[in-house]
């Protein structure tokens, strides 16, 4: 039997190298900077002969770069052609675009479309405020599905059970307003549920109020829209021409992406 060939389970077997590879790569990508061998040895518990030898082969072939002396290590730019061909190739980000650029212009607020992977949401596209006071934004960045406007979007389009089995009881503290409590956070989704948004009250960042839908063209949903403005600027009135554009967007992309 050859190496990736499954003992009768039906299923193929893991690939040590390659597991090692996409371990190594994912704790770069939530780790931005270089790091030591053996600080990567001590954050992944891999052999640090076979370590070195994996961080020494990626650094050749582009994947991973390392400083002037060779002995600190962190991502490399062959990773971030990966990632700019899985944004290009996206269907659903290219029909939305039309619908995220209006939905800018309507609310004037940073956009946000979102993909839901696993216990965390990650942007596929953003559209800036065009206000100077705007919350950081980037393309590939991942947030906890819990403490998002993004994330409780997504969340509320599967059933509580579903929700007890994907989230621990205990979740994580992102700022002093997170819900962690996991039936407090199933019982707000009923909620979501009920007037089809979700909301992010400082949440995730503090000073910062975020609204989010979810895109139905999948059940469950896996991607949502979101729109986040300062609490400093967010009036009654304001809030209400946020939550009209974004169902507006919804029902936009419900068409745009029906086929997909």
């Amino acid at each position: 039997m050859t190496t990736g060939e499954a003992g009768g389970s039906g299923a193929p077997a893991a690939v040590k190298s390659a597991v090692r590879t996409v371990l190594l790569l994912e704790h770069f990508a939530a780790r931005p900077g270089l790091h030591s061998l053996a600080d990567i040895q001590h954050d992944l518990g891999l052999p640090k002969s076979s370590l070195y030898m994996l961080l020494r082969t990626l650094v050749n072939l582009g994947w991973v770069e390392t400083d002037a002396t060779g002995t600190r290590y962190g991502i490399g730019v062959r990773a971030l052609l990966v990632g700019s061909s899985y944004i290009d190739g996206d269907e659903v980000v290219a029909a939305a675009r039309p619908t995220l650029d209006r939905l800018s212009d309507d609310t004037t607020e940073t956009i946000h479309l979102a993909r839901r992977d696993g216990t965390s949401v990650v942007y596929l596209a953003t559209r800036p405020s065009q206000h100077y006071l705007r919350p950081f934004t980037r393309v590939g960045r991942r947030l906890p599905v819990h403490s998002t406007a993004l994330g409780k979007a997504l969340l509320a389009t599967h059933s509580d059970d579903e929700v007890r089995a994907l989230l621990p009881r205990r979740l994580e503290a992102v700022t002093e307003h997170t819900i962690t409590d996991r039936e407090q956070l199933v019982e707000e989704l009923a909620l979501v549920r009920e007037q089809g948004y979700a909301v992010d009250r400082e949440e995730n960042t503090l000073g910062l109020r975020c609204f989010g839908v979810a895109v139905p063209y999948r059940t469950p949903a896996r991607d949502a829209v979101s729109c986040s403005v300062p609490v400093a600027r967010l009036t009654a009135e304001h809030e209400q021409r946020i939550k009209a554009a974004l169902f507006e967007a919804r029902d936009r992309l419900s068409v745009a992406t029906r086929r997909m």
